[in-house]
This record gives structure tokens, C-alpha cells and sequence, in this order.
């Protein structure tokens, strides 16, 4: 996507504003099952947290993705943007028993990383199958906010607990149907990952009503030019190969899936913003933008890089250093010491791989709005989220006499 098509979105739109290309979704999808090609059975399940939007899910639906969900408000979307309940897999952590319980009744496949649930599920329902989340107890990821599958993780089973599991079985007649893990996002480094496979079919061995092996996903997208990202080639030949030997030992074959999030939709993502003040300092110059934290909380929280580009300047014969910072009364830095073209009040700049944790992790913080959200996909453009407006953060206040 030009640089002038963002700058005509924000011109019609209004800024802050996220666009997505939804072609490089698809691009993602099409290298991702290409890469994992000689699996006999693949199935990718997008992990929905990523971006929400119907428009996004209705995308990855139609390129006859599954959906894992971790709220029921998650499920809800995804069958409202026209996933079958059979392709969605509900992989929820700490959640009360009545969002269990009308996770059933929608009818999508359900994965427990608890014991007392999976024991309490299995005396209500003890002819449904479940899938149990493992925690391999591997440290993996690209930093600790955002790695999962370590010991001191709250997610999943632990590895030293399969002998509770099987207790559970015989007590309650559950059947285990699948094994899941997921050890953390921006992994690059492909040994680790095997690790977590290898321990992950060990436990498949000890089960025999396993359809199929969830290896979750976190690989590492590029976010600068030379950038470590993940080797899905070299690691679906790897995995590939080293799973379809597993289920010629395990007697059939088995359903091989992931959940790629950030993967698929990160590098389609842009957050436009406009420049509403150059402020320079003895020690630095700043350019106060009409976005922050609460648009994009990844810097601050993960202290993830983004890229950020000049787009009313495309001259690059000469450019200045700046921190790029946000309007909310914190610290919200989007980048310390950034190179740019020449920035100028008014400018528009381009925060690039916004298209996952950006809008779902946004906020009214400061009481300031959510952008609108713009897709364009095979040609097409499409307005697929309106602005926020002073009304929105009126709705289910209650105005009372005091």
C-alpha cells in the first residue's frame, strides 16, 4: 500500500487511524501452510485476541482458517462472523465455570488447563471430549511479559502433573481428545521450539484417544529492515517431518495445528498519526502525536519496537533524530531516537505492524476515543470500524440525580 493511498485514508477518515492490507494476511496464511505443506492433516487456527474485527475474522474464515478463542465474547464473534462452531477451539485460562458451561452449549471444542476444571468438567460432562493445555515448562519468547511455557507460568497443566490427569480420566471417563500448548510469542530460536515438541508428543504417547496436537505458535515477525524473524521453512520441515514420523509410531494420523496471531495479521497493520507538535528540548526533540498509549500500548507494556516512517516526507536527504511520543498524561513513548525525514506539525506518520495487539488492546484512557479502522483487500477498500464519539463514552453510564 502507497504512501499516498494512507494519506487519502486519513484525509476521508480522520487520524489517529488504523489501516490493514488484507492481502499480506493471506500472503502470511499462504507461506505458513506452504512452509508445513507435507503435514498430512494442517490445520491453522487464528488466534482471534490478535485483532477482533468481523471484517479481519470474516478474511481468515474464508481462507478456511479455525478460530482459537480465549474469551466467550472471542466465540461469539467468531460465529458471528461465520465460523462453524466445530472449527472454533475455546482455550481459555482462569475463567469462572458458567463461561464454561455456555462455551458447551455453543457447541466448539474446549481446552482445560486445570485440574479441579477438568475434573469438575468431566462429572458434568463426561461424554464430551476435551483438549488439555500442557505447561512443557520451557522458557521460550521475547522477554518474560510474553513467554508462557516456563515454570513459573500460570498457564497450563504442568508436565509433572499427567499422572493427575490420568486419575481425572479414570475418575470422571473424560476423554482426551487433544494436547495443546503454547510457550510464548516472538520465539525465533527453532531448537526451542523443538524442545517443547518433543516433550509435547511424549505426552501424546501416554494418551490413546488423541485426534489432535496443538504446538500453539508465537513466531517471530521482522519489525525493521534486517530484523530476526522466525524460519518457517527451515521449521516446517523440521516439525513437519519429525510429526509425521510420530504418528506412523503412534498407529494414525494425527491432526497437526497452530495458532498463528501475530503472524498473520502484525505486518498488515498500520496506525496513522498526525503530528501535532515538534517540542525541542536541550537534551531532545519530540513530536507529540494524536495518538498514544491507548491506541498502542505494545511499546510501553512489552517494550516492543515499531517502526515509524515520515509519510507527508519522502525526502530522505536529510533527516533528523526524534522520540515520538503520545498526548496521554504518561510515559507513552512509541520510539526513543528515531531517524525520520524532516517532521513538520501537521505530517502524517506511519507506525508500522499494528495490525495485532493494537485496536484490541486500546482503551478509553484519558477518556479519549478509539480510531476508526479501514481494511483493503483485493482491491477494495472498505470502512470496517467508525470513530469513536463523546456518545460512546456516554453509553452504559447512568446519568443519576446526586
Amino acid at each position: 500500500m502507497t504512501n499516498s493511498h494512507l494519506i487519502s485514508f486519513a484525509e476521508k477518515y480522520g487520524s489517529p487511524l488504523y489501516v490493514y492490507d488484507a492481502d499480506i494476511i493471506e500472503s502470511q496464511f499462504n507461506k505458513m501452510t506452504k512452509a508445513f505443506a507435507h503435514v498430512h492433516q494442517l490445520k491453522l487456527n487464528y488466534a482471534v485476541k490478535a485483532n477482533t474485527n468481523l471484517a479481519i475474522l470474516k478474511v481468515l474464515k474464508n481462507l478456511n482458517t479455525g478460530a482459537d478463542a480465549v474469551s466467550i465474547q472471542e466465540v461469539k464473534l467468531c460465529l458471528k462472523a461465520g465460523f462453524s462452531p466445530n472449527d472454533i477451539h475455546y482455550t481459555p485460562s482462569g475463567i469462572s465455570f458458567d463461561e464454561m458451561e455456555e462455551a458447551v452449549t455453543l457447541g466448539i471444542k474446549i481446552t482445560l488447563d486445570n485440574l479441579s476444571i477438568l475434573e469438575k468438567f468431566g462429572n458434568k460432562y463426561p461424554n464430551i471430549p476435551v483438549c488439555v493445555r500442557i505447561n512443557p515448562h520451557v522458557m521460550a519468547g521475547g522477554n518474560h511479559k510474553i513467554s508462557v511455557g516456563h515454570i513459573d507460568s500460570k498457564f497450563g497443566i504442568s508436565i509433572y502433573q499427567i499422572e493427575n490427569i490420568k486419575e481425572v480420566i479414570a475418575k470422571t471417563g473424560t476423554i482426551i481428545n487433544g494436547i495443546h500448548m503454547h510457550t510464548g510469542s516472538d520465539i525465533y530460536n527453532i531448537d526451542a521450539f523443538i524442545q517443547s515438541t518433543e516433550i509435547l508428543l511424549g505426552v501424546v504417547e501416554q494418551f490413546d484417544t488423541i485426534e489432535y496436537v496443538d504446538f500453539g505458535s508465537g513466531f517471530k515477525v521482522p519489525y525493521k529492515d534486517g530484523d530476526i524473524e522466525t524460519n518457517i521453512e527451515k521449521m516446517g520441515k523440521r516439525i513437519g517431518k519429525r510429526f509425521n514420523e510420530f504418528c506412523k509410531e503412534y498407529g494414525r494420523d494425527l491432526t497437526l495445528i497452530f495458532e498463528p496471531g501475530k503472524y498473520l495479521v502484525s505486518g498488515s497493520g498500520s496506525l496513522l498519526v498526525k503530528v501535532n507538535v515538534v517540542k525541542a528540548t536541550p537534551n531532545s526533540v519530540f513530536v507529540g502525536v494524536d495518538s498514544g498509549l491507548n491506541h498502542l500500548i505494545r511499546p510501553m507494556m512489552y517494550d516492543a519496537y515499531h517502526h515509524i516512517t515520515n509519510i507527508s516526507n519522502t525526502n530522505e536527504s536529510e533527516q533528523k533524530v526524534y522520540t515520538i511520543v503520545g498526548y496521554i498524561c504518561e510515559n507513552d513513548t512509541f520510539g526513543h531516537n528515531r531517524k525520520l525525514n524532516i517532521v513538520s506539525e501537521g505530517d502524517l506518520l506511519k507506525i508500522h505492524n499494528a495490525g495485532a495487539y493494537s485496536f484490541s488492546m486500546a482503551s478509553n484512557y484519558n477518556s479519549r476515543y478509539r480510531p476508526a479502522e479501514v481494511m483493503t483487500y483485493k482491491g477494495n477498500n472498505y470502512l470496517i470500524r467508525n470513530r469513536e464519539t463523546f456518545d460512546d463514552l456516554l453509553n452504559n453510564q447512568i446519568d443519576v440525580d446526586i
